[in-house]
């Protein structure tokens, strides 16, 4: 298909019929100067738009392209499965050899589930942890987004917890009731919680590397202190590595942390592309899911074999020897190039970066935690946005969201991002950008 308009266009016609133009909020660009661009292809760590402009996109579909756009690889196993059939509703060999190939690479793991999203997986898993401990309480975190079930939309005050505040329309209290919210990175609040609380509880989900409100690194004492609590208190520990799993290292982020959750969730890479959830635990824990237990989880299209395939195909190539080594290569490289560019500029800045995972905060220091995160700051990130849309990078639409390096980028891609931040730097007068 041609270039079939320019992205305004495209743009007016998306408001008639879709709700704010999109199928997901943050493409919008309420969060950013300008209109979303509409994009016409994808190649290794390019973007094309409509108008047939490239750009450099540290984007990457928000995560699963660790491989880059269209790897061919991945596409000639999509090719390969659908040619045999693009849904089954049944058993099918794929979904065996994807379970097999997770859970070779995740030891403390016995049994995985597939599902069709993130917060599919997240869902189950909450239920699932329900099941197990016949308790109803869970304890999450503000700043951590575990997908859009209702549970789980819940906002947080400061510095004490927070229960049954729901944070978006068309969610009752009820819903919410059984979701308590503490700060992250406070030792003393998690402790005070699990002294009057901790006999209720259900589960403890957390991100181990958060990854929605920034990038949150949280002190391994904090998270070590989330492991204690909880098996003292008889609850489970889920780690959300939708953003994390295989992206961070070969198993995510839990071996690197040295902390075995009860369960973990995931999505994004192990569907290469495709939509793919996952949730997986002990033979114990899973055996309480249906057909085998009581807790019901299903779905239609769980280990779609396209999706299984491509799956499959990106878990073998990051398998491959030094795969995760460059990726570190080219993440501490790109961070010392933003660092560089940020540099006498007088502009407050600072880079968090884990692994492939990297966030720009326009902050004297990168916080810990979301109450720490001074939103006012967003107002710049979208000006830098804006002047880098126009200089062929792009970034997410949105300050509260981390980028994403890909084995596709090459260093002429980092040395090319880095120069256009540089430029766009050094073309703001100093006071607008001063603190």
């Amino acid at each position: 298909m041609g270039n079939s308009g320019s992205n305004s266009k495209w743009w007016e016609r998306a408001q008639k019929v879709l709700p704010g133009g999109v199928n997901s909020p943050v493409r919008s660009f309420n969060s950013v100067p300008g209109n979303p661009v509409f994009f016409q292809s994808a190649k290794g760590s390019r973007f094309t738009d409509e108008e047939g402009k490239c750009y450099i996109d540290w984007c990457q579909s928000w995560g699963p392209m660790i491989l880059g756009h269209a790897d061919p690889e991945v596409q000639a196993a999509a090719m390969e499965a659908m040619e045999e059939g693009t849904s089954f509703g049944a058993p099918s060999r794929r979904e065996v050899l994807l379970a097999e190939a997770f859970l070779n690479r995740m030891p403390h793991f016995e049994q995985v589930r597939f599902v069709s999203s993130g917060t599919e997986a997240v869902m189950s898993a909450i239920r699932l942890a329900r099941g197990f401990t016949g308790r109803d309480l869970i304890l999450k975190f503000t700043g951590c987004y575990h997908g859009h079930a209702d549970h789980l939309l819940v906002d947080a005050g400061s510095g004490l917890a927070t229960f049954g505040t729901p944070s978006s329309g068309g969610v009752p209290k009820g819903f919410t009731d059984s979701t308590a919210v503490l700060p992250l990175d406070d030792i003393e609040a998690l402790e005070a919680f699990f002294t009057e609380h901790g006999n209720k509880l259900a589960a403890l989900i957390i991100e181990p590397f958060p990854a929605n409100a920034g990038l949150l690194i949280q002190r391994p004492e904090f998270l070590q202190k989330c492991r204690e609590l909880t098996t003292k208190h008889g609850a489970l520990l889920v780690f959300d590595e939708v953003i994390t799993g295989f992206r961070v290292g070969p198993a995510g982020a839990a071996p690197l942390l040295g902390i075995t959750p009860d369960l973990g969730t995931y999505g994004k890479i192990i569907g290469g592309g495709f939509p793919v959830g996952a949730y997986a635990a002990t033979r114990e824990i899973m055996g309480h899911i249906s057909p085998l237990g009581a807790v019901y989880q299903a779905g239609t299209l769980s280990g779609n074999p396209v999706a299984m395939a491509a799956g499959l195909a990106t878990l073998e190539k990051t398998g491959r020897p030094g795969f995760y080594e460059d990726l570190e290569r080219k993440g501490a490289k790109l961070e010392a190039g933003l660092r560089a560019a940020t540099a006498d500029t007088g502009i407050t800045a600072d880079i968090a970066r884990q692994g492939s995972l990297f966030w720009n905060v326009f902050q004297a220091e990168a916080p810990r935690s979301f109450e720490k995160v001074d939103g006012s700051r967003m107002k710049i990130y979208g000006r830098m946005h804006r002047d880098l849309i126009d200089r062929g990078v792009y970034l997410a639409p949105s300050g509260w969201e981390v980028g994403f390096v890909s084995a596709a980028h090459t260093d002429h891609d980092i040395e090319a991002t880095v120069a256009a931040v540089a430029e766009t730097f050094k073309s703001w007068s100093s006071d607008a950008c001063q603190t």
